[in-house]
């Protein structure tokens, strides 16, 4: 085990794409976005390329039709099609999103054996908070720091730098784990230690390309390295 996860007290999970399979119902989402504005659908594997920025970032990139946003997108078209995406988003939350497998299980060994656990997303309050009850990580769950809970959100280190300062430790004693290059760069700025996930969503790109400090499969083998027990725990 490297020794910078010897002295872990607190972990940090990312959400959409580490928690939660959440493509699903962003893409039934922004489609219904795009057609009620008279557009054409995209593709699912086109709107997981678009998660982790947040869902106004998700609704230009739809808009613009690529990961790159279009600059002369105009402004009431964006916020007209990001009421229509929120407006649909949250009578979809859980339509057709689950959690990956072992996720419970991993949270509960994880929080008996003392750790404090956070959930740190750039999503929005008003659709995590339900998430979150939704899929029952409420009772495991000691923190969720959402993407307006600060003024700036990952890659960024601030939402981290909170967790810590919450949990009175060292940000050197919170790991980050997530999926995609937000996630690991957040780490990196808060001098915390990170696990990348190879599957969720990450633009498409291999997680070990941002160099965590290690990278996992699945999130069952979280457990084994950081308690020693079998990975079906």
């Amino acid at each position: 085990m490297p020794s910078s996860f010897r002295q872990i007290r607190a972990i940090a999970f990312d959400l959409d794409g580490t928690l939660l399979h959440s493509a699903p119902d962003l893409h039934y989402a922004v489609n219904q976005m795009l057609i009620e504005l008279g557009r054409e659908p995209v593709s699912l594997g086109q709107v997981t390329g678009w998660i982790g920025n947040g869902i106004e970032v998700l609704v230009q990139r739809a808009l613009s039709r690529s990961f790159k946003v279009d600059t002369r997108l105009e402004p009431e078209l964006v916020e007209q099609a990001l009421g229509l995406f929120k407006l649909l988003y949250a009578n979809a939350l859980h339509r057709f999103s689950s959690l990956y497998p072992d996720v419970e299980a991993v949270l509960m060994a994880l929080k008996a054996a003392g750790m404090k656990l956070a959930i740190v997303t750039n999503k929005a309050t008003e659709f995590t908070l339900p998430l979150v009850q939704q899929f029952g990580l409420s009772g495991l769950i000691d923190l969720v720091v959402c993407g307006d809970t600060l003024p700036q959100k990952k890659p960024r280190p601030d939402q981290l730098l909170y967790c810590a300062e919450h949990f009175d430790i060292s940000a050197t004693e919170l790991l980050m784990v997530g999926d995609s290059r937000n996630d690991i760069q957040a780490a990196k700025a808060a001098l915390s230690p990170s696990i990348g996930l190879t599957y969720g969503y990450n633009y498409g790109e291999d997680i070990a390309l941002c160099n965590p400090d290690r990278v996992l499969n699945q999130l069952a083998e979280l457990s084994a390295l950081l308690l020693s027990v079998p990975e079906s725990v």
